[in-house]
Formats: structure tokens, sequence, C-alpha cells
């Protein structure tokens, strides 16, 4: 089978990075397979039609503005709505969803302004978990959390451990595994009073969790790294219905459960991109007659200072190639010391016989 072959009956999950004036130019018919858009940066988001999901995130693209949108479709007949407080597009197989809601519109209560968070994204998960029961798309495939001054100490800690708290007690309140069986995902930081946004990838089918063999899972770090441990595994692969995608979780400079080259972003970036080669091994040792590559796969990378995207980008670029398209964004990282994170998400390069369902 040819290079980058579907299965007959897999439903051609994708996503692309795209500008803002290519998003704008596409005609009507082009929007009839998108599942929602992201656009970043400060510049206004471009407009879509009513029923198309528009998550503007606003962080800050670093290079080119080419590839600062990022467009999510589906080859398939898709419907769109609102449940609750989640605004949705889906077809027959997976669901792209969004939620998002500004913690100024929680009171604090007995005059604590740190409760806000916690309660925000309480709130926030319960309405993703109710929206996927009552659509019927029950598994999360993928979760990219933006939350303002994650690494802010308040009274309560850091906003990135309160978070990570709020996060699995609205797990366990669902009925759903806080270890294991756990979709991919990251949380970056964004600016001073941003919404708390929320975008998800569901499906009918449940998706493969994959761990680093070079990395603790997350769900198991020890307590230095806060009273609740980040629920997310450190990759997933989607089920053969919806493309076989490997969605890479936010990869960092970790080993074990440390941080390492702390203060030297371009030994950081070197490491992120070893730990997500490790992940692609981890794929491909998972499938059966398919086959994973670095090339074949679309790439967001955050980077906590301007000053270094130079160098992270020539590391990337050493990596990758240097005409592989990657979205650069600034964004604080979950911990501080942490400098740069790289995300990845695509479908195998070859799909051979065996590999069908």
């Amino acid at each position: 089978m040819s290079s980058r072959a579907r299965e007959p009956d897999a439903a051609a999950l994708r996503v692309d990075y795209l500008s803002r004036a290519e998003l704008k130019s596409q005609p009507a018919s082009w929007w009839r397979g998108v599942l929602g858009v992201v656009p970043f940066g400060a510049t206004p988001a471009p407009r879509t039609t009513d029923d198309i999901p528009l998550v503007p995130v606003g962080l800050e693209v670093l290079g080119s503005e080419d590839l600062a949108c990022e467009v999510w479709q589906l080859d398939a007949a898709l419907i769109s709505g609102r449940t609750g407080e989640v605004h949705y597009r889906r077809g027959s197989e997976v669901l792209f969803g969004h939620v998002m809601i500004p913690e100024a519109d929680f009171e604090a209560t007995h005059g604590n302004q740190a409760e806000k968070l916690q309660r925000v994204t309480a709130r926030a998960y319960a309405e993703i978990f109710a929206a996927l029961r009552t659509l019927g798309c029950p598994h999360l495939l993928r979760v990219w959390n933006y939350l303002a001054s994650i690494n802010e100490e308040d009274a309560l800690g850091e906003r990135y451990r309160q978070f990570n708290s709020a996060r699995r007690a609205a797990f366990l309140l669902g009925r759903r595994a806080v270890e294991g069986d756990v979709p991919a995902a990251c949380a970056l930081g964004s600016a001073p009073g941003s919404p708390l946004v929320i975008y998800f990838l569901a499906s009918t089918a449940r998706a493969r969790a994959l761990e680093n063999p070079r990395q603790v899972s997350a769900y198991r770090y020890p307590s230095e790294y806060g009273p609740a441990s980040p629920t997310f595994s450190r990759a997933a692969i989607a089920a053969p219905t919806v493309g076989r995608q490997l969605f890479i979780s936010g990869t960092a400079s970790i080993l074990g459960h440390e941080s390492v080259h702390p203060g030297d972003a371009a030994a950081q970036a070197r490491e992120s991109a070893a730990n997500v080669a490790a992940l692609i091994e981890a794929a491909n040792a998972a499938s059966t007659g398919v086959r994973y590559s670095a090339e074949a796969l679309k790439y967001k990378v955050y980077v906590r200072y301007a000053s270094d995207f130079a160098a992270i980008r020539e590391e990337f670029s050493r990596h990758l190639g240097s005409r592989h398209p990657i979205t650069y964004l600034q964004a604080d990282i979950c911990r501080r010391e942490l400098l740069v994170e790289i995300e990845a998400v695509g479908g195998p390069d070859r799909v051979d016989r065996a590999g069908r369902p």
C-alpha cells in the first residue's frame, strides 16, 4: 500500500496550520469539512461560519504568521451544536469541542481569590464530560488546556498545581480513570487575566494510551510536584476507525520525573526531541501493520522566552529539517525551569496490508 494510505473505513481526521489569509481565501465547500479552528496570536480571530467552533488562544506567534491557525478537518458529514457551555462539531466517530470560561465569572468564597481557578477548572471539565455523555463520544483522545499565569503562586500554591488538583478531582467525579487509560494532553500558561480555554477531540472508540520509557508517567509523579499528579498520558493512538492518529502530549526536557538542562534552551530542545523520538518508537512497538515517523507528524513548539527562539528553532530544524513546518508560540511552561515544550500529531506514514482492520 502506498505511503499515507488510509484504511477504507477510517475517517480521515487531520490537522493543518494555515495563515489567516489562507483561511479567509478558502471556498465555502472547503469549510464543510472543518471541525474547528484555533487561531493563535493577537490579531483578531478570522471569521468562520457560526456553526464552526472558533477557539482563540492569545499566545504570541514566534516567527512566521503563516502557520498561525490550527485547523482540524474530517472527511465526513458534520453537524454542529452547543450543549451546556461546550460548542462542538462532529462526525459519526469524532467530536471536536471547546469551552472557555473567565475566572472573573466566579466569585471567590471566603475572600480567597485563589479558589477561582479550581472552581473554573471543575466547571469546565464537568461541562466537557456532560457533553461527551450527551453526544455519545465518551472517549477523550486529546485535550489542550490554556490557563492564565500558570506558574504564579498564591495562597493555595502554584496555579498549575491547583489546576492539576481540580482536574484530577473532576475526572474522579466523572468516574473516569486518573491513571493508565487517560487522554494525551498539555497545559500551557497564557497572559494574566486570560480565560481558561480548553479544546479537545473525543471519539466513539477508545484510544490506546502510551507512556515514555525515558520518563515516569505524569500521573505517578512524586508528591514534590504537587498534591495531585497531572492527569494525562504521554501519547495516545486513535482507533482504526478514526485513522490511527498519533497524539503526542506536551513533551519537555524531563528524564524520569526530573527537569534536566536548566538554563540551556538548546539542550532542552534536544532532550524534548529525544523524548518525542522515544514516543514514536513506543507507538511503533505498540502498533501492527502501521509505521509512524517524525517526518510525518505536525508540531507546535512552546517557547518561554522569545530570546531563546532562534536557538530552539535551530535545534528542531536540525532534528526535523529546516523546511519542516512548525508553529512556534510564546507561552509559559508547566515548570518554571522548563524553557521549551513540543507536541505533535499525525497519522501513520505507512499502512501495510496487515494494518487493515
